[in-house]
């Protein structure tokens, strides 16, 4: 009891020493969002040439299921004066279900970063952080406005569900000027004498208009098997990183819409989105397209000895109805086309349907349903098969995931 006592004595000091200094605090915030999860034919071993499979049922992180993903964080803000303030924010993922951190085992593997933001001028920041593209872009798609990771694109291959984030990174946001907002970002390869080796630079564009919003963006990202996806402790050596490789009989291949070209000397991406939004309803448009040039480099496995570039074109319509001030109800559909550097051809189609409910401010429940359908012959040349991102491969051309959570804020 004493014991008790003095920690209500300590947040309640806690609480009016913030309150007294509102200009310079830190702020401790997170979410708790587990979900079950239906995964049907998931692809569960090869023998020859074919590919076996069975359903799969289970609690699963939504970060890599669905809707938001939990996580740990803290945002500070110190007052310098003159419209300057020193800003942080490290925030951590992590697994409800089993506890774990998450992006790979790191200790603050969503962000960590430090910087200076001014009224006026803008804010420049430093540390892990994610692209200009995902802050404007991805925004106007179902992952963020309400389907979370397994309604992005196939396999994410376009990265605006930020399945990784950039390391060693410099960025700068201006202020909204008029409904006008610009950023850009580098980030720094970290090989000595060579300049370009790992580096990616990104940048975007927004403009909010009332109920339109626009935006336009860009990264390129040189060694991407290294630099972009390879940055994980846990992800192996270079060889073995997170565009995956060819499977065996017993181990199934991870992103097998990209993984065969992990040898690419760069990975290209250019992105824009209209939306807008009419009353209780949001109507949005996406369009990106992903190059990746340079097949053959020492940036990763070439199992199939690619040379040349591989492109994917995605575009993506999206909608979403507020049918109450507490249940609203989505629906998004993309069609996604491939072309490989030996006239290998895949087609991808996805339907992601939603719908949310708001038990307070603070704490909702909502069901996310994923189906993908898949064609002609993918980067590892074979068969396609549908590959939802964060899911295990499908074993045939079809796949749907239903999940089921609950996400509560604090």
């Amino acid at each position: 009891m004493k014991h008790a006592k003095a920690l209500t004595a300590a947040v309640v000091g806690f609480g009016i020493t913030a309150i007294a200094n509102a200009q310079s605090s830190v702020t401790l915030y997170g979410i708790i969002d587990p979900a079950l999860v239906f995964v049907s034919n998931v692809q569960t071993n090869k023998a020859g040439n074919v590919l076996h499979g069975t359903h799969q049922f289970s609690m699963m992180e939504a970060s890599t299921s669905s809707y938001i993903g939990s996580r740990l964080g803290f945002k500070g803000v110190e007052d310098l004066g003159g419209g300057t303030t020193a800003v942080f924010t490290l925030e951590n993922g992590f697994s409800v279900t089993n506890g774990t951190l998450g992006q790979g085992g790191l200790l603050f593997g969503r962000q960590a970063f430090v910087g200076l933001a001014n009224k006026d001028w803008g804010t420049l920041t430093f540390g892990r952080q994610y692209s200009p593209m995902f802050d404007y872009v991805s925004p106007i798609s179902s992952v963020v406005q309400w389907g979370g990771y397994i309604t992005s694109h196939p396999d994410d291959l376009d990265n605006l569900a930020s399945t990784n984030r950039q390391n060693n990174a410099i960025k700068f946001a201006t202020p909204n000027w008029r409904g006008l907002s610009a950023s850009a970002l580098y980030s720094f390869g970290g090989v000595a004498g060579n300049l370009s080796q790992n580096q990616i630079i990104s940048a975007a564009v927004l403009y909010t208009g009332g109920p339109l919003v626009m935006a336009l963006g860009y990264l390129n990202a040189f060694d991407p098997n290294i630099s972009l996806w390879g940055t994980l402790p846990a992800s192996g050596g270079v060889t073995t990183n997170n565009l995956g490789s060819v499977g065996s009989a017993t181990v199934p291949e991870k992103n097998p819409v990209i993984a065969g070209y992990a040898s690419a000397k760069r990975q290209q991406i250019l992105s824009g989105g209209i939306s807008y939004s009419l009353g209780n309803a949001t109507l949005g448009v996406l369009y990106t397209n992903t190059r990746f040039v340079g097949l053959g480099s020492a940036s990763g496995p070439n199992p199939v000895n690619y040379h040349g570039s591989a492109t994917f074109n995605v575009i993506e319509a999206n909608a979403g109805y507020r049918l109450t001030p507490a249940f609203a109800f989505e629906l998004s559909y993309s069609y996604t086309a491939a072309s490989g550097p030996i006239g290998n051809k895949a087609h991808y189609n996805q339907i992601n349907a939603g719908s949310h409910y708001s038990l307070s401010k603070r704490t909702d429940v909502y069901a996310v349903a994923v189906y993908q359908r898949a064609a002609g012959v993918d980067s590892l040349a074979q068969s396609a098969v549908a590959s939802i991102n964060g899911m295990t491969p499908s074993a045939s051309r079809q796949q749907f995931v239903g999940t089921f959570g609950i996400a509560h804020r604090f």
